[in-house]
């Protein structure tokens, strides 16, 4: 299963956002809601394909409600997510799964809410510390050039 994540704006309730306008109720419908982090929805699909397809589907509400949406594709990695973009360019067959571990965007877990990121790069084939401030967890994202910093 492929797991998309949706992080809300801060002004917004993404839930309410989403659920209240028909064409985003329509294409959620199918999906069991959950929220993983504060303000987020997340839905789990059957392939990157899917996943990427769903946030087609929900672009114009994304563009105005969220701040980031996450996928987590098991066969690339099952604990790091990949940003929209990157899940675009593995599904698309433009850049190999091995190859999109190297730029990270590095979020803070303060309790269930997502905390400013910090922008790094993997050394020796291990994730930099997050030292923007005392966390509780972090949640890593893989993000291609463009997003990186």
């Amino acid at each position: 299963m492929t797991q998309v994540c949706l992080v809300g704006s801060d002004d917004v309730d993404l839930r309410y956002e989403l659920l209240s306008r028909e064409t985003a109720r329509a294409a959620l419908a199918t999906y069991d809601l959950h929220e993983p982090f504060a303000n987020a929805v997340a839905v789990d699909t059957v392939s990157l394909g899917a996943a990427v397809a769903l946030l087609n589907d929900l672009n114009w509400y994304l563009v105005r409600f969220a701040d980031y949406a996450l996928v987590r594709e098991p066969s690339v990695s099952t604990d790091e997510w990949l940003s929209r973009d990157l899940a675009e360019r593995v599904r698309d067959g433009d850049l190999p799964p091995e190859a999109t571990d190297r730029l990270l965007r590095i979020h803070g877990l303060d309790g269930d809410e997502l905390v400013e990121p910090m922008f790094a790069t993997r050394v020796d084939g291990a994730v930099p510390e997050y030292d923007l401030r005392d966390v509780d967890d972090t949640l890593v994202v893989r993000v291609t050039d463009a997003e990186f910093g």
